[in-house]
């Protein structure tokens, strides 16, 4: 087997695993609205079993709704009246061979007055977390034991409903990890101020599941190893919080990072390496015999197989990466990793499920919509599709009509697939959009579709494929501002830059626009010796981009020399200059040689109307209508490709009531 290591037989505690996948807990918000387990939630995880996952470690669920919540729909454990519902979860994904593990968690300081009934948010020590911005109340002494009963009550009904072990959640700034941290635990009594006392809350938790649950019932810990914040929990601090928790009869550690004011440091952006966490459980393995868990951006089979055969970890958490693909274990256990849609780490599950929608994926339309979209069915006659346009609309369209039986042909005028994903410029970032490329151009070959590149799809070659539907996935262009002087010699747009059409070295340079691309473009003017002025107007693009994102792209764009001008428009362009006003109207005169506007795109679609003359099913999608992000040009490929037939039957009824009634 080409992954020996990721796929050999493992064991936590007494518990044993039929290999070293770890889907580690990620909210979904798919619970119900009193926090219980959902039909959508099942199938979910159902779908991870199914593709090979050999431990997964559900949700973070809550033990105190009244005080601890920590998500709009999150799980809840504390209350009998929830184990039906998780008695169905765990059979669901034992049917596949899977273990199933809780994650019992309180967030403490880093929940919020709205989640929990406007009541005041409870803590170790009163001492706001940054990124909510609440003042915490001291837990009494009283209230302290009350949530350790919570915590063992909570991995007692765990195991009634037949789930095979709990990790308690001592990471991420939660309350427990408050407790651990010198920093969030400032109290005087027997749970603070010294080492030992500081761990006395976590340790009465573990102590009080063995006596309840049994020393064979398997117990681990997800631990935040360096806080990244100043003042908290240091590597140094984490070994010795582990080499504790070993002593105590912990299962394993799951090796993490960070809180939520150092949130990049959990859930990272497409800026992080693949692994950069690895290093902190290969530390954690040099100091306890119990198993350890890496977790950090592993996205590949063959690192995260690297990373057991070089021993730094036991076994490897795969988590975004099993939410683009719920079949990643079994592709790689099978050779197919070329099949592997891997994660981009571009957050959209997270910013989905963290603003009251359920989790989703930008380049997985399924997750999270399963039961929405159950397997493809087979169409019973063989007939022509025709898409235009080979970028990630036009070739996910591709796919999946291809899965579902059709012959496809796809038209690309360019020389190579890929659309507006070829200009992601940054390195890390680059690789991580050529992974995507290199998937869906795989899948382009593996399920024969017929791709003709340099080719202008007409009229003539499209009515000669006799189509079922014409899908046309054109694109769109860079926006251009409307203002005057736009047509001069000296402006550009972010193709120019990317595609490299223009000399731009040793110029003075001003880029309007944010976002992703927007920055990408910056930064490599600045790389190619430019003095370089960032006029960051807001657009529909940089609203795509979070705000620790944007902070460390910003940072590292001013570490390189960039100047920053942020609230200015653009109002008018001279040879040679641009007219700037701020917020207040005040104009400002920037000398500059090039202008270059990256503010987004708009929709290039100048075949629709030739097509509806002789097409009878036209559907545009991606950018050629919706334009802006990867996200909607794979969504909307998906889903018409998906629903292709009962469109098309639906349009055959209505315009036959049409006619009849006519």
């Amino acid at each position: 087997m080409k992954y020996r290591h990721l796929f050999e037989k493992g064991s936590i505690g007494n518990l044993k695993l039929k290999n070293r996948v770890v889907m580690p807990p990620m909210g979904t918000n798919l619970s119900g609205p009193n926090g219980e387990v959902t039909d959508h939630q099942i199938a979910y995880y159902e779908e991870r079993a199914k593709g090979g996952a050999g431990l997964i470690i559900v949700e973070f669920s809550c033990i105190d709704y009244e005080y601890g919540k920590g998500f709009i729909n999150q799980l809840r454990i504390d209350d009998d009246r929830f184990i039906p519902g998780i008695l169905r979860l765990v059979n669901a994904v034992h049917k596949y061979g899977t273990k199933l593990f809780m994650q019992i968690h309180h967030g403490g300081r880093q929940s919020s007055s709205q989640l929990i009934g406007g009541n005041q948010i409870v803590a170790p020590s009163p001492v706001t977390c940054a990124a909510i911005g609440e003042e915490p109340r001291e837990l009494s002494n009283a209230e302290v034991i009350e949530i350790v009963d919570k915590f063992v009550l909570a991995a007692v009904r765990c195991k009634n409903a037949g789930v095979d072990g709990v990790e308690v959640h001592g990471a991420h700034g939660y309350l427990i990890n408050q407790f651990l941290s010198p920093y969030t635990n400032l109290r005087t009594d027997e749970y603070g101020g010294n080492f030992e006392n500081r761990m006395k809350f976590l340790e009465e938790i573990i102590l009080g599941i063995r006596e309840k649950c049994g020393a064979d019932y398997p117990v681990t810990v997800r631990l935040s190893v360096d806080e990244f914040v100043e003042g908290g929990i240091d590597l140094t601090l984490g070994k010795k919080i582990s080499r504790y928790l070993e002593k105590l009869g912990v299962d394993a550690l799951h090796i993490s990072a960070g809180n939520y004011d150092s949130m990049d440091k959990v859930i990272e952006t497409s800026v992080y390496k693949q692994g950069w966490r690895v290093y902190l459980a290969e530390e954690i393995k040099k100091e306890v015999k119990i198993p350890v868990i890496a977790v950090g951006v592993i996205r590949e089979p063959e690192f995260a197989n690297s990373v057991l055969s070089d021993g730094k970890a036991d076994f490897v958490a795969i988590g975004r990466g099993q939410i683009a693909d719920p079949e990643w274990s079994k592709k790689a256990m099978e050779g197919r990793e070329t099949e592997i849609r891997k994660c981009i780490s571009c957050l959209h599950c997270i910013k989905t499920a963290m603003s009251g929608g359920h989790i989703q994926c930008s380049i997985n339309i399924r997750a999270g919509r399963e039961l929405e979209f159950p397997e493809l069915r087979k169409i019973e006659l063989k007939r022509n599709v025709a898409i235009v346009g080979g970028g990630p609309a036009g070739m996910e369209a591709a796919r999946v009509l291809s899965l579902k039986g059709y012959d496809v042909t796809l038209f690309e005028k360019d020389d190579k697939l890929g659309g507006q994903l070829n200009l992601v410029h940054q390195p890390i970032a680059k690789e991580k959009m050529n992974w995507m490329i290199d998937y869906l151009c795989n899948e382009m070959k593996r399920l024969n579709v017929n791709v003709c590149l340099n080719t202008e799809a007409t009229i003539e070659e499209i009515k000669a494929l006799q189509p079922y539907a014409v899908f046309i996935a054109t694109g769109a262009n860079p926006i251009i501002s409307d203002v005057e002087g736009n047509h001069l010699a000296m402006v550009c747009d972010y193709e120019d830059v990317l595609l490299e059409r223009r000399g731009l070295v040793n110029k003075k340079i001003a880029v309007a626009g944010s976002g992703m691309i927007c920055y990408s473009v910056t930064s490599q003017l600045a790389k190619q010796g430019n003095f370089v002025t960032l006029i960051e107007v807001p657009t529909e693009t940089g609203s795509k981009v979070t705000p620790n994102t944007r902070h460390m792209l910003i940072t590292r764009l001013k570490n390189t020399g960039v100047e920053i001008l942020t609230d200015h428009q653009v109002v008018e362009i001279k040879p040679n200059a641009v007219l700037l006003a701020d917020g207040e109207g005040i104009l400002q005169k920037l000398e500059v040689d090039h202008l270059v506007f990256s503010m987004g795109t708009k929709s290039f679609n100048p075949i629709e109307d030739t097509y509806r003359k002789y097409i009878e099913n036209v559907f545009v999608i991606g950018d050629a209508i919706n334009p802006g992000s990867i996200t909607n040009a794979i969504k909307d490929g998906f889903e018409k490709a998906f629903v292709l037939e009962s469109i098309v039957t639906n349009r055959v009824v209505g315009k036959e009531l049409v006619e009849t009634l006519s």
